[in-house]
């Protein structure tokens, strides 16, 4: 679990973003939107992320809209806060999303 301690500084974060991508800090979270060729890609993508999310004990805020998966992680632990986790899972989530063909898309 994360705790106050475990809270990215600002600059962390840019650090991080630095190695991901993907991913923006919006919202107060790490976001990321990718893009499958079909709706069941996108499923794929989705299964995907949630046998993630119970490995590492930390589940993201996931939308679907047809071929687009939507994601932000927070630590609800470190009262909403970006932290190592966060981290640690966003890039867990652009490997598989690179394995499944999904493509990271602007984030709106």
């Amino acid at each position: 679990m994360a705790g106050k301690h475990d809270i990215l500084t600002h600059e962390r974060i840019e650090a991080v973003l630095a190695t991901l991508p993907d991913w923006q800090y919006r919202q107060g979270g790490l976001v990321a939107v990718y893009k499958t060729p079909t709706a069941a890609a996108a499923l794929e993508l989705i299964a995907a992320v949630g046998r993630l999310a119970e490995e590492q004990n930390h589940h993201p805020d996931l939308d679907w809209r047809y071929n687009r998966v939507h994601l932000r992680y927070t630590s609800h632990d470190a009262g909403g806060e970006v932290t190592e986790r966060d981290a640690a899972a966003a890039s867990a989530v652009s490997a598989a999303a690179v394995r499944l063909g999904a493509t990271a898309q602007p984030v709106g």
